[in-house]
């Protein structure tokens, strides 16, 4: 019996009855012999983490756009705490942790730079529209390794997909993600706020703050935990009225308080016109592109608004204004 038999042996044998077995996942869309050792979620979360663009999340924004400090959250940040969020639930459910991991690390891959601002940019640019988790799924399927793609499993594409709000994951795990998501933004971004002047503590209803906590410690203890006592020995992922309640109205609160406040997002207009006009570019001089997406439309494999769609979400921020820069700012005259 190999390692990765008696890892799943120890899963049909400890983990919960609603728990996603690795031995019993639908599988890659091509067909790959086991490895000796992990078992096909493991193999997923292990792909995700290597990839080049789960590194380049790093140079990506979370909410402040190219913040002055060390200590803001990018997007890569924001996926680790949400994987760590996931993995903790996962672990007291008694549920696959690998594949929760998994689902967490590629939720965001497919992320634009300058956040939001930048995914709102492309949707309104693309006649066929933008949505990150849609790029998150297209990312690990067709762009990763030179347009092979990682060959994930059904179940980690499944809960990368349905991460968003309104997404319903196939499994439990996934579910988990979509929920420890809002809890990691919710908190750090408050944190963030802080840490920013934008916000202070006390600025947050207090009817929300007795409900979840009075601090970001004592609120993410709180979700966690309801998830944890609500969910478990049971086939859904749920949380009490009270807290489900109290973290929609403070999600609410921080839309109008940081995500749309002019102090934390005066610049996004400025990011906004800067992938406009890189798409204009790349749309009227694809050879400007990289050439793996040079060899993407040579061989007509997408439209070429997507492409370059798929080209402008890969960059970092930086990337993007070094990109701007070089093709719209003129530069000094050197005779």
């Amino acid at each position: 019996m190999t390692i990765r038999e008696r890892t799943e042996q120890w899963e049909s044998e400890y983990l919960s009855p609603y728990a996603s077995l690795s031995r019993d996942s639908k599988g890659r869309d091509i067909w790959e012999p086991p490895c000796d050792i992990r078992p096909v979620y493991q193999r997923d979360r292990d792909r995700i983490l290597h990839c080049k663009s789960f590194r380049r999340l790093k140079h990506k924004t979370q909410v402040f756009l190219t913040p002055r400090g060390d200590h803001y959250r990018t997007r890569l940040t924001h996926t680790l705490e949400v994987s760590q969020n996931a993995r903790t639930i996962a672990k007291a459910l008694r549920l696959n942790e690998d594949l929760t991991e998994a689902i967490a690390l590629g939720h965001d891959l497919g992320h634009t730079p300058f956040g939001h601002a930048g995914e709102r940019a492309l949707n309104k640019l693309c006649s066929r529209g933008f949505a990150h988790y849609r790029q998150s799924v297209r990312v690990v399927e067709k762009l990763e390794k030179g347009g092979k793609g990682l060959n994930l499993t059904v179940e980690v594409r499944d809960g990368i997909l349905n991460h968003r709000t309104s997404g319903h994951p196939s499994t439990l795990e996934g579910r988990i993600v979509r929920l420890s998501d809002k809890i990691a933004y919710i908190n750090h971004d408050i944190d963030d706020a802080i840490r920013g002047g934008i916000l202070e503590e006390e600025d947050i209803p207090r009817k929300y703050r007795e409900v979840l906590g009075f601090n970001t410690k004592e609120r993410l203890n709180t979700m966690v935990h309801d998830i944890i006592a609500h969910s478990l020995g049971e086939p859904d992922i749920r949380m009490s009225e009270e807290v489900e309640r109290a973290m929609q109205e403070l999600r609410s609160f921080m839309f109008d308080s940081v995500y749309t406040n002019p102090k934390a997002k005066g610049e996004e207009k400025k990011a906004q016109n800067m992938l406009e006009g890189l798409f204009a570019h790349y749309m009227d001089h694809p050879e400007d592109m990289s050439e793996e997406y040079r060899d993407m439309l040579e061989n007509k494999t997408d439209p070429k608004e997507i492409v370059v769609c798929d080209y402008i979400s890969g960059m970092t921020d930086q990337y993007a204004i070094y990109k701007f820069e070089e093709y719209f700012v003129p530069k000094a005259w050197n005779a």
